[in-house]
């Protein structure tokens, strides 16, 4: 294999409203943090675990930045693709530090979101979902006999 891939997809809760900063060019910067969550039953004990990571997000790209500004906040849900980078510094104390961001850089990434603006009303998004599945084709064959129509429209 001559090449290599450097692409995280990731769905999960944002931990706080983002951070937004203008670099010296007068780009727009927002970085926020995203929660993701793993769960299982533990073997042993036959508990349910959960584990969660926490993952720092930079968003360069202008149009994916004023989504995020304007509709992001702490709880809501999104996916997004962008890619891993590491970056290195040197703090006051003289000491190097490094950390690792998924990184939405100025020509690629993508930013969706998933809940919706009241993220507080579950039955509100179950609703806004199963209109969602109905309008991209999904086909329910109870109701097929009352949604036909034996007018051929061409």
């Amino acid at each position: 294999m001559a090449g290599s891939v450097n692409k995280v997809i990731l769905v999960g809760n944002l931990g706080k409203d983002p951070d937004v900063r203008t670099s010296q060019s007068g780009a727009k910067i927002v970085s926020f943090s995203l929660a993701t969550s793993d769960t299982w039953n533990d073997r042993a004990s036959g508990e349910r675990r959960e584990r969660t990571e926490w993952h720092r997000v930079v968003i360069f790209n202008e149009r994916l930045a004023d989504v995020a500004e304007r509709f992001l906040r702490k709880g809501r849900k999104v996916y997004l693709e962008g890619s891993l980078q590491t970056r290195k510094w040197t703090g006051q104390d003289g000491k190097e530090n490094y950390t690792t961001e998924i990184v939405l850089a100025a020509y690629r990434g993508e930013l969706v979101l998933l809940d919706s603006r009241d993220s507080g009303d579950a039955p509100r998004q179950q609703q806004g979902r199963s209109q969602g599945n109905q309008q991209s084709g999904s086909w329910d064959s109870q109701k097929s006999n009352s949604q036909l129509d034996d007018e051929i429209p061409f």
